[in-house]
């Protein structure tokens, strides 16, 4: 996967719960198309970490934990998004945390239910929840067309292989 929404996971429960965190930065070019400055409005830019970000940033939490708990032998891939309520928008300096936790996991796949919180770093203010997101995962190789798909699996590669063990998490 070539983007990553996710910088570290925090703590992981294997086939129960995953937290992971996302530093916002200043130094992200999508973060400037939303919004950049308006001068026929005369508003100034504000940059913020988009919705669509952050539940791709949940998906690949919820995925890694997944993943994890299959061993990384499965292709897990999104099947569906439940539920997305994402009710504030991240600006540079702030960090997103992602809690993922497995609902139901069976041959076929797994659901999941995540809450996003908004840290303020280096204050003591407490963490704000500003989103839940719940989504479906299946397993590729399992799918009910029969189809064939590549050995190597494209989901977990070298970026999330790098991923959990700087995160310091133990391969399965």
């Amino acid at each position: 996967m070539r983007w990553m929404w996710i910088d570290r996971v925090l703590s992981l429960e294997p086939g129960k719960r995953l937290v992971a965190v996302k530093n916002v930065s200043l130094a992200e070019e999508h973060l400037h198309d939303h919004f950049p400055k308006d001068d026929a409005r005369a508003l100034a830019a504000c940059p913020v970490m988009p919705a669509s970000l952050m539940i791709e940033g949940m998906a690949q939490s919820a995925g890694v934990l997944v993943g994890h708990a299959t061993k990384f032998q499965e292709k897990v891939v999104l099947a569906k998004v439940s539920r997305a309520e994402i009710e504030a928008d991240p600006t540079p300096g702030r960090t997103i945390r992602y809690t993922a936790e497995i609902e139901r996991m069976d041959a076929t796949g797994a659901s999941t239910k995540g809450v996003i919180d908004l840290l303020e770093p280096f204050t003591d203010a407490p963490a704000r929840t500003i989103g839940r997101v719940d989504l479906m995962f299946a397993f590729l190789d399992r799918n009910l067309a029969g189809l064939d798909f590549p050995e190597h699996n494209f989901v977990f590669g070298e970026g999330f292989q790098t991923l959990l063990r700087t995160s310091g998490v133990a391969e399965p």
